[in-house]
Protein backbone atom coordinates (compact mmCIF):
# COMPACT_ATOMS: atom_id res chain seq x y z
CA UNK A 1 0.00 0.00 0.00
CA UNK A 2 0.86 2.93 -0.85
CA UNK A 3 1.96 6.29 1.64
CA UNK A 4 -0.93 8.27 0.27
CA UNK A 5 -3.66 5.46 0.31
CA UNK A 6 -2.60 4.78 4.10
CA UNK A 7 -2.42 8.57 5.06
CA UNK A 8 1.16 8.58 5.66
CA UNK A 9 2.90 11.56 4.87
CA UNK A 10 4.06 12.53 1.52
CA UNK A 11 7.61 13.26 0.85
CA UNK A 12 7.53 14.54 4.85
CA UNK A 13 4.01 15.82 4.80
CA UNK A 14 5.38 18.56 2.53
CA UNK A 15 1.28 19.82 2.09
CA UNK A 16 1.65 20.62 5.34
CA UNK A 17 -1.66 18.73 5.96
CA UNK A 18 -2.61 16.83 9.97
CA UNK A 19 -2.81 13.07 9.16
CA UNK A 20 -6.46 14.00 9.77
CA UNK A 21 -6.52 16.16 7.09
CA UNK A 22 -4.21 13.89 4.41
CA UNK A 23 -6.83 10.97 5.14
CA UNK A 24 -9.96 13.64 4.65
CA UNK A 25 -8.52 14.62 1.14
CA UNK A 26 -7.36 10.96 0.08
CA UNK A 27 -10.92 9.70 0.80
CA UNK A 28 -12.55 12.82 -0.72
CA UNK A 29 -10.50 11.92 -3.96
CA UNK A 30 -11.23 8.36 -4.17
CA UNK A 31 -14.51 8.74 -3.66
CA UNK A 32 -14.61 11.49 -6.54
CA UNK A 33 -13.16 9.08 -8.99
CA UNK A 34 -15.15 5.94 -8.46
CA UNK A 35 -17.68 8.99 -9.27
CA UNK A 36 -15.88 9.02 -12.80
CA UNK A 37 -16.34 5.06 -13.24
CA UNK A 38 -19.76 4.26 -11.49
CA UNK A 39 -22.08 5.36 -14.28
CA UNK A 40 -20.26 3.63 -17.05
CA UNK A 41 -20.09 0.18 -14.84
CA UNK A 42 -24.08 0.77 -14.78
CA UNK A 43 -24.67 1.69 -18.08
CA UNK A 44 -22.77 -1.48 -19.16
CA UNK A 45 -24.45 -3.65 -16.36
CA UNK A 46 -28.00 -2.22 -17.32
CA UNK A 47 -27.45 -2.73 -20.95
CA UNK A 48 -25.92 -6.61 -20.49
CA UNK A 49 -29.61 -6.98 -18.12
CA UNK A 50 -31.85 -6.80 -20.82
CA UNK A 51 -29.53 -8.63 -23.68
CA UNK A 52 -31.45 -11.62 -22.73
CA UNK A 53 -34.56 -10.94 -23.57
CA UNK A 54 -33.64 -9.56 -27.44
CA UNK A 55 -34.78 -11.41 -30.22
CA UNK A 56 -31.22 -11.60 -31.58
CA UNK A 57 -30.17 -13.45 -27.92
CA UNK A 58 -31.73 -17.00 -29.08
CA UNK A 59 -29.63 -17.14 -32.10
CA UNK A 60 -25.88 -17.48 -29.82
CA UNK A 61 -23.74 -20.30 -29.34
CA UNK A 62 -23.96 -22.12 -26.17
CA UNK A 63 -19.82 -20.64 -26.13
CA UNK A 64 -21.48 -17.41 -26.70
CA UNK A 65 -24.07 -17.63 -23.90
CA UNK A 66 -21.28 -18.87 -21.82
CA UNK A 67 -19.20 -15.91 -22.34
CA UNK A 68 -21.94 -12.92 -22.00
CA UNK A 69 -22.91 -14.73 -18.36
CA UNK A 70 -19.22 -14.19 -18.03
CA UNK A 71 -19.28 -10.77 -19.07
CA UNK A 72 -22.36 -9.89 -16.62
CA UNK A 73 -20.91 -11.54 -13.72
CA UNK A 74 -17.60 -9.57 -13.79
CA UNK A 75 -19.63 -6.50 -14.50
CA UNK A 76 -21.89 -7.40 -10.94
CA UNK A 77 -18.49 -8.00 -9.10
CA UNK A 78 -16.91 -4.90 -10.74
CA UNK A 79 -20.00 -2.61 -9.78
CA UNK A 80 -20.33 -4.21 -6.30
CA UNK A 81 -16.61 -3.79 -5.83
CA UNK A 82 -16.77 -0.22 -6.57
CA UNK A 83 -20.10 1.00 -4.62
CA UNK A 84 -18.11 -0.73 -1.42
CA UNK A 85 -16.28 1.97 -0.52
CA UNK A 86 -19.28 4.11 -0.41
CA UNK A 87 -21.10 1.41 2.14
CA UNK A 88 -17.90 0.91 4.09
CA UNK A 89 -17.74 4.22 4.65
CA UNK A 90 -20.84 5.24 5.63
CA UNK A 91 -21.26 1.94 8.13
CA UNK A 92 -17.77 3.30 9.87
CA UNK A 93 -16.93 6.87 9.54
CA UNK A 94 -18.21 7.41 12.72
CA UNK A 95 -16.21 4.91 14.50
CA UNK A 96 -12.92 6.78 14.29
CA UNK A 97 -11.23 4.61 11.29
CA UNK A 98 -10.83 6.80 9.20
CA UNK A 99 -7.14 5.24 8.01
CA UNK A 100 -8.98 1.95 7.68
CA UNK A 101 -11.86 3.00 5.80
CA UNK A 102 -9.06 4.92 3.11
CA UNK A 103 -7.02 1.62 2.75
CA UNK A 104 -10.17 -0.74 2.42
CA UNK A 105 -11.51 1.75 -0.23
CA UNK A 106 -8.26 1.97 -1.83
CA UNK A 107 -7.60 -1.86 -2.34
CA UNK A 108 -11.32 -2.53 -3.37
CA UNK A 109 -11.51 0.11 -5.84
CA UNK A 110 -8.29 -0.94 -7.13
CA UNK A 111 -9.61 -4.79 -7.18
CA UNK A 112 -12.97 -3.35 -8.31
CA UNK A 113 -11.07 -1.39 -11.78
CA UNK A 114 -9.06 -4.49 -12.50
CA UNK A 115 -12.49 -6.80 -13.00
CA UNK A 116 -14.09 -3.85 -14.95
CA UNK A 117 -11.17 -3.99 -17.23
CA UNK A 118 -11.61 -8.07 -17.45
CA UNK A 119 -15.21 -7.59 -18.10
CA UNK A 120 -15.10 -4.72 -20.84
CA UNK A 121 -12.14 -6.94 -22.78
CA UNK A 122 -14.53 -10.01 -22.32
CA UNK A 123 -17.19 -7.96 -23.81
CA UNK A 124 -15.20 -6.74 -26.74
CA UNK A 125 -14.34 -10.25 -27.29
CA UNK A 126 -17.75 -11.55 -26.90
CA UNK A 127 -19.05 -9.10 -29.62
CA UNK A 128 -16.18 -9.37 -32.18
CA UNK A 129 -17.06 -13.47 -32.16
CA UNK A 130 -20.88 -12.46 -32.55
CA UNK A 131 -19.87 -10.16 -35.58
CA UNK A 132 -16.97 -11.31 -37.05
CA UNK A 133 -15.84 -14.73 -35.65
CA UNK A 134 -13.38 -16.68 -33.70
CA UNK A 135 -9.75 -14.96 -34.87
CA UNK A 136 -11.43 -11.37 -34.71
CA UNK A 137 -12.37 -12.16 -31.45
CA UNK A 138 -8.62 -13.61 -30.15
CA UNK A 139 -7.63 -10.11 -31.85
CA UNK A 140 -9.99 -7.67 -30.48
CA UNK A 141 -9.76 -9.21 -27.03
CA UNK A 142 -6.21 -9.16 -27.26
CA UNK A 143 -6.02 -5.26 -28.35
CA UNK A 144 -8.70 -4.71 -25.75
CA UNK A 145 -6.38 -6.51 -23.10
CA UNK A 146 -3.17 -4.46 -24.37
CA UNK A 147 -4.88 -1.13 -24.79
CA UNK A 148 -6.40 -1.04 -20.79
CA UNK A 149 -3.43 -2.81 -18.97
CA UNK A 150 -1.51 0.00 -20.82
CA UNK A 151 -3.62 2.54 -19.30
CA UNK A 152 -4.70 1.15 -16.42
CA UNK A 153 -1.75 -0.78 -15.01
CA UNK A 154 1.27 -0.35 -16.85
CA UNK A 155 2.10 3.46 -17.64
CA UNK A 156 0.63 4.81 -13.90
CA UNK A 157 3.40 2.06 -12.45
CA UNK A 158 5.92 3.00 -14.60
CA UNK A 159 5.29 6.53 -13.40
CA UNK A 160 4.85 5.46 -9.91
CA UNK A 161 9.03 3.64 -10.34
CA UNK A 162 10.45 6.95 -11.18
CA UNK A 163 10.09 6.42 -14.91
CA UNK A 164 9.45 9.83 -16.64
CA UNK A 165 7.23 10.58 -19.98
CA UNK A 166 8.61 12.66 -22.56
CA UNK A 167 5.09 14.76 -21.51
CA UNK A 168 7.04 14.72 -17.84
CA UNK A 169 9.89 16.41 -19.53
CA UNK A 170 8.08 19.30 -20.95
CA UNK A 171 5.72 20.34 -18.23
Amino acid sequence: MDGEASGEPEEGGRRGESESERLDRNLNELLQEVRVALPGVQVLFAFLLTVPFSQGFTTLTDFQRDVYFAVLALTAVSTALLIAPTAYHRLLFRAGMKREIVAYSNRVVILGLAVLALAMVTAVALIAHVVFGETMAIVAGALALFLFSLLWWLLPLAARHGYATESDHRA
